[in-house]
C-alpha cells in the first residue's frame, strides 16, 4: 500500500545462550539472575526475552536476549559487564557455571519479528506452560509439525553474519543454522512435539524442552 513504511522488528540481534553449570547449582543461578541480572540489563539498552530451565538436563540454564542493532550490542554489553550490577554478583555468578561460551548470534528470519509488546514479567508468581527452542540447519523448515502437536510459533531466526563485536564473550560462529521457538500450554504437549521432531527423516540438530523461570518475559 502507498505510504507503508517496511515492517522493522523489534530487535535485530539476538542470543541464545546455553550455560552448563556445576551440578546442582541451577537454582542459585536462576535466584541470582532473575533478582539481580534482568532489570540491570535492561537499564543499558539490553532486552531480556527469557530465562529458561532446560527439562531435559538439570544443570542447564537457557535465555535469550536482544539488542536494537550490532552497534548498540557492543555498547550495551561494555555497559552492563563494566557496570555495578555484574561487579557486584559475578563472581557468584561464574561460581554455578562450568562453561558459558555455547552462544549462537541471531537475527530475526527474513519477514518476522520478536512480537514482545504485550508479554509481561510475572515477578515472582508462578509460570506455567513451556517452551520448545528448535535449532535446525537453515531452510529446513517444521511449521506443520509443530502445528499438528498443537505449538504456536512464537518467533523464528537465523544467523547473524557479523563478526562478534565483542569477543569478551564469545560466541559460536560460523555454524549457519535456523532457531524456532514454539509455545506450549502444558509441558505434555510441548514433550508430544520434541517426540514428532526427532522422529522425522531430517531431525533437527538439537530441542530444547524449557520452562520458564518467575521472572521470565517469554
Amino acid at each position: 500500500m502507498q505510504g507503508m513504511k517496511p515492517h522493522t522488528p523489534h530487535h535485530a540481534i539476538v542470543e541464545l545462550r546455553q550455560y552448563t553449570l556445576h551440578p546442582g547449582r541451577r537454582e542459585d543461578l536462576i535466584a541470582l539472575f532473575d533478582r539481580e541480572f534482568v532489570e540491570t540489563q535492561e537499564a543499558v539498552g539490553i532486552t531480556v526475552l527469557g530465562q529458561f530451565r532446560d527439562l531435559d538436563d538439570p544443570d542447564r540454564f537457557v535465555w535469550l536476549r536482544a539488542f536494537a542493532s550490532m552497534p548498540a550490542r557492543a555498547r550495551a554489553l561494555a555497559a552492563f559487564y563494566d557496570g555495578p550490577g555484574w561487579r557486584a554478583h559475578r563472581d557468584a555468578a561464574n561460581a554455578t557455571m562450568l562453561d558459558s561460551d555455547n552462544v549462537l548470534l541471531l537475527r530475526p528470519a527474513t519477514g518476522t519479528a520478536m512480537p514482545i509488546d504485550g508479554w509481561q514479567r510475572a515477578h515472582g508468581a508462578a509460570r506455567d506452560g513451556a517452551v520448545l527452542a528448535i535449532v535446525g540447519a537453515p531452510g529446513r523448515g517444521f511449521a506443520p509439525v509443530i502445528a499438528g502437536a498443537g505449538g504456536e510459533i512464537v518467533a523464528r531466526y537465523e544467523t547473524e553474519p557479523s563478526a562478534n563485536n565483542f569477543p569478551r564473550l564469545p560466541v559460536r560462529e560460523g555454524e549457519p543454522v535456523a532457531v524456532s521457538l514454539a509455545r506450549f500450554c502444558d509441558v505434555a504437549a510441548c514433550t508430544k512435539l520434541a517426540d514428532a521432531l526427532a522422529s522425522t527423516p531430517v531431525a533437527p540438530m538439537q530441542l530444547l524442552r524449557l520452562a520458564p523461570t518467575a521472572n521470565s518475559r517469554f
